[in-house]
């Protein structure tokens, strides 16, 4: 462990040590936590020790934990077309299931419990959501910032490489195209439509499986 590191792990020691005294106080002075006269001694003796924490690097570095933090800065907790349907006292939602290999799935819960779940996403007090004002406002921000580079005589900044699609990342890997038909080897095939298995679910529509 580099020397950055220890400093790093004292310094959040001492930081969540502070703040779990802390906490730990304010209950027991609401009466919260009884009234043991024991625990006040026994918080200022804690606070005289050094405390441990455990920390390690995210297994997938640092950028999945921004790109984890950001669906919560830039976006809601749940979209409007996620919720499928809400009957009585029950709701019904479409949700991602990443340790699943990010399988779509279906879920109902009790209003009580949608509710409480929901809350668990909104930002404490004193945090706000990232939001663009100004040149950066979402609604003209393509247009306002051409005009600028157009003021300025900026040049362009460079076009992002088109994203590589299934097709085109397994027939690269390993040379089998999606796209031939498996009983002759000769026809192509190709989609004439796309159905979202929880949809056509809903609708009543039946699912056939190919495989």
């Amino acid at each position: 462990m580099s020397l950055r590191q220890q400093q790093v792990l004292r310094a959040l020691a001492k930081v969540f040590r502070g703040k779990l005294l802390a906490g730990l106080r304010r209950r027991f002075d609401r009466g919260d936590l009884g009234s043991d006269g024991a625990l006040p001694a026994l918080l200022h003796r804690l606070r005289q020790h050094d405390w441990v924490v455990y920390a390690k690097p995210p297994f997938a570095g640092p950028e999945s934990v921004l790109r984890y933090l950001g669906r919560y800065t830039h976006r809601i907790a749940l979209s409007n077309r996620r919720i499928l349907r809400v009957e009585a006292d029950q709701v019904t939602l479409r949700y991602r299931d990443y340790p699943d290999g990010s399988r779509t799935k279906v879920l109902t819960l009790s209003v009580h419990e949608f509710l409480r779940r929901f809350l668990l996403h909104v930002l404490p007090q004193g945090f706000v959501r990232i939001r663009h004002d100004g040149l950066l406002a979402g609604r003209s921000r393509r247009q306002r910032i051409a005009r600028c580079r157009a003021l300025l005589a900026a040049e362009a900044p460079p076009t992002a490489a088109a994203k590589e699609n299934v097709r085109d990342k397994l027939l690269r890997q390993s040379g089998v195209d999606v796209t031939v038909c498996p009983a002759c080897g000769e026809g192509r095939m190709t989609v004439v439509a796309e159905l979202d298995k929880h949809e056509a679910a809903t609708a009543g529509v039946e699912i056939l499986d190919s495989s």
